[in-house]
């Protein structure tokens, strides 16, 4: 999932060679906020939409059986509703190409101590809570709703690593932030070897392709992929890829070879969304799809957050929306384990329709309130602290 600031102010589409450089003896200081320039204040709230779309997809359509005596599985007890959230596991699909919008606009000419600290300031706080507030929840509150996990794993859990120690993750929606990180080490890379736009566009073509014919060569001839999938993640790669072909095209403008970038990726995104969510959809809710449907939905959200930042809707601002973001990423981490219990409970004794209200107030209470009392008082503090940790080290303390 994407895991970001608000937007910062930027100038788009600033003409500049494939292969020119930056000077980067010192990191750029940020300009002063001018007049026009765009806030993307409409991502923050489609990324909102898309957290909303994937509690909609465990609430109401995933199968499981905290309805009570509204039915046996999610989908019974809303057999309208679930037939549209049953796809709204598709907005990690959009999460992931917001990412890889967002996280090149925010590290493009940043040193390596800065990126670390940025991404380590921002993601850390919320989540240690959520992962300690979720294992009381799973070990000791709810103890009935069973689950593979031990205590054991908390501490691996901590790390945001444990998808790369084999080990499980303490919330099942975790698994995307192990994703967003490999995705951060690819940008961490660039940072210490340079960023350049040439750079860039190459590599957002040729990590999901190569990543993709490794993966059927070494599949089609019965070999081992996983080294594949942990360090190219092609069933994803192309969506991260698709929304850095998008910043070049929003920061340093048109050209043909950047928009051939972005329609490549969508047509691998695409495919590999589908490959990958339509039997999951059948698997967890029961409904079945057409391929080519998922395929076109990941495509409108490309469109989606290409309208967002290449049009004159950049430039729009609406009142909430940096709050919507904000709630975004604590409203993911909290939202799967503790709104089952909250339906749990609540289901025997009111409608439905007013469970799914009060679970949802609940969460985004909550997530305001870890927001406001543990990402802002901590976040900064924790951001500067590793970045002049970090950039006690000469290789990682300055932009190439």
């Amino acid at each position: 999932m994407v895991a970001t600031k608000e937007m910062p102010r930027v100038d788009p589409a600033v003409p500049q060679a494939e292969g020119q450089v930056r000077d980067h003896a010192q990191p750029p200081a940020p300009a002063p906020p001018a007049p026009g320039r765009p806030r993307l204040a409409l991502l923050d709230g489609l990324r909102l939409l898309a957290a909303l779309s994937v509690v909609l997809f465990h609430w109401t359509a995933w199968h499981h059986g905290h309805w009570g005596r509204h039915g046996e599985t999610a989908a019974e007890a809303w057999p309208w509703l679930s037939q549209f959230s049953s796809v709204g596991a598709l907005g990690v699909q959009l999460f992931f190409v917001i990412s890889g919008f967002v996280i090149l606009l925010s590290s493009f000419g940043k040193s390596p101590a800065r990126f670390i600290g940025s991404r380590v300031g921002r993601l850390y706080p919320a989540y240690w809570v959520a992962v300690l507030a979720t294992s009381l929840l799973t070990f000791v509150i709810w103890p009935e709703m069973g689950t593979e996990r031990t205590p054991a794993d908390i501490p691996a859990n901590l790390t945001m690593f444990q998808g790369g120690m084999g080990v499980g993750h303490i919330d099942g929606v975790y698994w995307t932030l192990w994703v967003e990180m490999k995705f951060y080490l690819w940008i961490l890379a660039f940072t210490l070897i340079g960023m350049t736009v040439r750079r860039v566009l190459v590599f957002a073509v040729a990590w999901p392709l190569l990543g993709n014919v490794l993966y059927f060569i070494l599949q089609s001839s019965g070999q081992q992929v996983a080294w594949v999938e942990h360090v190219f993640f092609p069933q994803y790669s192309a969506l991260f890829a698709g929304g850095m072909a998008l910043f070049l095209i929003f920061r340093f403008g048109h050209t043909p070879l950047r928009w051939v970038a972005l329609v490549v990726n969508v047509v691998v995104g695409g495919l590999w969304s589908a490959r990958v969510q339509q039997p999951e959809t059948v698997e967890l809710t029961g409904y079945d799809y057409p391929f080519w449907l998922f395929v076109g939905i990941t495509a409108g959200l490309f469109a989606l957050v290409a309208v967002m930042v290449l049009t004159p809707l950049a430039r729009v601002r609406v009142p909430g929306m940096t709050l919507a973001g904000q709630l975004t990423y604590p409203v993911y981490l909290l939202h799967q384990l503790w709104g089952w219990w909250l339906i749990m409970l609540l289901s025997p004794h009111l409608p439905r329709e007013v469970v799914l209200a009060v679970s949802l107030v609940a969460v985004l209470l909550t997530a305001w309130t870890l927001h406001r009392w543990v990402e802002r008082p901590l976040g900064p503090r924790l951001q500067r602290a590793v970045t002049a940790g970090v950039g006690k080290l000469d290789f990682l303390s300055s932009s190439r």
